[in-house]
């Protein structure tokens, strides 16, 4: 966790503040940017009623895309829709990160440009299961005899209302098309209200395929103009409701055949964006690139699909994400291969690695990372049968509802499963507010009780600097006994009882490690030896990194190979700050996993101090030479193959 050799009373009072709030400071986005890692392409296909349905692409980098499911529907129209088909599909990220909306056009076009009245809303958890109601604006609000045609519906958050706003193209008798909006209700399963007109530019001329995006608080609509000459045009308000909007005069497009259905998304972790729309009239799409929404360049040679699209739109998702789509509808045979680190996603850090013989799966145990200053208050879990597919048990101790003696500083956790009169049970030890802490469970999930008091709570005597963080428990095969170890700045170790949530009169003492030992030791056991690991620098730092000594005794005295760097950063690949680890032995094998943190890639390096609290947790392989020593771990993107 933090890492410093300042007095404890200057770090206290940074974050005495801190400790009087119920909310830390900064908390961490619901999904990270880092985070989103490749593209969901949805769109429809053609004029046919087979084609009006929603299918499928996937794409690792935003140009090269492929589809899903044989280019076959995710969705049955005929399921969801009033008329037998669907066109036009857009779909968002909803605010709470985990929740998508999409939203169609209710129209069979066989039926004519002006059948259809109704539009779709659907609700997802997993981009799988969709939940789905039929809007039919002229049956639904009075006054809507003369309507004539429902097209194209997006959807926004609107953070100023705290609603979804909901924008579509209506079109009267005698009258041009114009986009009207509406809020939809909780649910997600109606409107609100009657529509409202949201956009009709100056001209007053048809406008239809409106698509809204958010930069810099700035509104920018982009959509179709029609009558004289057609084209993508954008307008721009800082409030979506207002209908106060500056138009831009100029044609967006960049070829003279006809287009419609523009759509933006940025590509992720750069600041360019994507302004793609639908060349109808060729049975193609065209792609151009800006970083202003105002200059687009044609990137179409840069561009490939496996399909022909129709009018859709472009999801940013995680690696999880695109782990369910192929889970569901298979991966493509062109399709790159996909990296596993880091295997957490989200900001965490200080990884701690266990295998249960209870459930026989792996878990880990981080800091909560993200929050300004590492001010988090709360511990989480996670659990996977492979080691690269990692389900969010939830939390597991909250320091303000949990503990009683500190609710801030949340750092640095450790765990051991111990099997006590034939019945496993789990020890959970942790860094707050400096103090070291230990928790118990009947399962590696929790609940958690807390023992009601610091496990440690002062410096050992003659120590004079440093912090009492970092947590570790290792149990010597030879003995059976149970040591904790913690220490910033020193190496403390001490026996624990029997209880596990104290420790043994009389046992503490000070290792001897050279001037490379910072913080976050760690104890593993391999052929009579004892291997000592230890963080070097600052966690802040781009060169905090692992090494190792070893040792005849769990209490030392450690001797320091020469070459004894266990992992460092690899800046070829933009990785940096490897450190604070744990180890994981496959039970029964000598085969040996390093689990670490590092900066959040590709931004944490980025960020200066503030990437040492953004941080992300990683898996590589660790492996010995012949002669016992470690050999030096490269970190890294690819991660390791699924544990069966």
């Amino acid at each position: 966790m933090r890492k410093t050799h300042f007095s404890l009373v200057l770090f206290l009072m940074l974050f005495s503040f801190l400790q009087a709030q119920n909310t830390p400071k900064g908390t961490p986005p619901v999904i990270a940017d880092k985070d989103l890692t490749a593209y969901l392409f949805v769109y429809f296909t053609g004029n046919t009623v087979e084609e009006e349905a929603v299918r499928y692409a996937i794409s690792a980098d935003g140009y090269h895309y492929y589809h899903l499911n044989d280019n076959k529907p995710v969705i049955d129209s005929k399921v969801i829709s009033s008329t037998g088909g669907v066109r036009d599909p857009h779909i968002l990220r909803g605010d709470d990160g985990k929740t998508f909306y999409m939203v169609l056009t209710d129209m069979t076009s066989s039926k004519g440009w002006d059948s259809n009245r109704a539009m779709i809303l659907l609700k997802s958890t997993d981009l799988v299961k969709w939940e789905s109601n039929v809007v039919n604006i002229q049956t639904t609000f009075p006054g809507n005899e003369n309507l004539k045609r429902v097209w194209a519906p997006q959807t926004i958050y609107d953070a100023k209302a705290g609603k979804y706003l909901v924008y579509f193209s209506l079109q009267y008798a005698g009258g041009p098309d114009k986009i009207y909006y509406a809020y939809a209700n909780k649910d997600f399963t109606a409107l609100e209200s009657a529509p409202k007109l949201l956009f009709v530019p100056k001209s007053e001329r048809a406008c239809i395929d409106g698509d809204i995006i958010e930069k810099d608080g700035v509104y920018h609509l982009f959509y179709k103009t029609e009558g004289g000459k057609a084209g993508i045009k954008v307008a721009t308000t800082t409030d979506l409701t207002s209908v106060k909007w500056i138009e831009n005069d100029n044609y967006l497009q960049q070829t003279q055949d006809g287009v419609e259905g523009s759509s933006v998304f940025k590509l992720n972790n750069s600041d360019d964006y994507i302004l793609m729309y639908d060349v109808y009239t060729k049975g193609k799409y065209q792609f151009t690139k800006t970083k202003d929404l105002e200059n687009f360049t044609v990137i179409d040679n840069d561009i490939s699909m496996d399909f022909n699209p129709r009018h859709g739109t472009i999801l940013p998702i995680t690696r999880s994400e695109l782990k369910r789509l192929m889970a569901k509808w298979g991966t493509p045979e062109k399709f790159p291969q996909i990296n596993n680190n880091p295997v957490l996603e989200g900001y965490y850090a200080d990884p701690e690695v266990l295998y249960s013989n209870k459930t026989q799966k792996y878990y880990i145990y981080p800091t909560s990372d993200g929050f300004d200053g590492w001010s988090g208050n709360y511990f989480k879990t996670f659990s996977s049968d492979n080691l690269t597919d990692w389900k969010d048990e939830g939390i597991i101790v909250d320091l303000r509802k949990d503990v009683s003696w500190a609710n801030r500083n949340a750092w640095a956790p450790c765990i051991v499963e111990k099997k006590i009169k034939g019945k496993y049970q789990y020890f959970y030890y942790f860094t707050a507010a400096q103090k070291v802490g230990v928790a118990s469970s009947d399962n590696p999930t929790g609940p958690f009780k807390d023992s009601g008091k610091a496990l440690v709570s002062t410096r050992p005597e003659g120590v004079k600097d440093g912090q009492e963080i970092d947590p570790d428990v290792f149990t010597d095969p030879k003995t059976g006994k149970s040591y904790l170890y913690w220490g910033n700045g020193y190496m403390a170790v001490a026996e624990l009882n029997a209880d596990m949530i104290s420790l043994k009169k009389g046992t503490t003492k000070i290792i001897q490690v050279d001037n490379t030992y910072r913080e976050g030791t760690y104890v593993i056991y391999r052929n009579g030896q004892y291997y000592f690991l230890w963080s070097e620098d600052d966690t802040r730092s781009p060169n905090y990194k692992v090494r190792y000594g070893v040792a005849k005794s769990p209490l030392g005295p450690i001797e320091i190979p020469k070459n004894n760097i266990v992992i460092q950063g690899n800046p070829a690949e933009g990785i940096y700050a490897t450190g604070h680890n744990s180890v994981l032995q496959i039970p029964n094998k000598d085969e040996w996993y390093i689990v670490y943190h590092r900066f959040s890639y590709p931004t944490g390096i980025k960020m200066g101090d503030a990437g040492g609290f953004h941080r992300e947790v990683c898996i590589d392989k660790l492996e010995f030479n012949q002669d016992g020593t470690i050999k030096q771990v490269l970190p890294t993107h690819l991660g390791i193959k699924a544990i069966k």
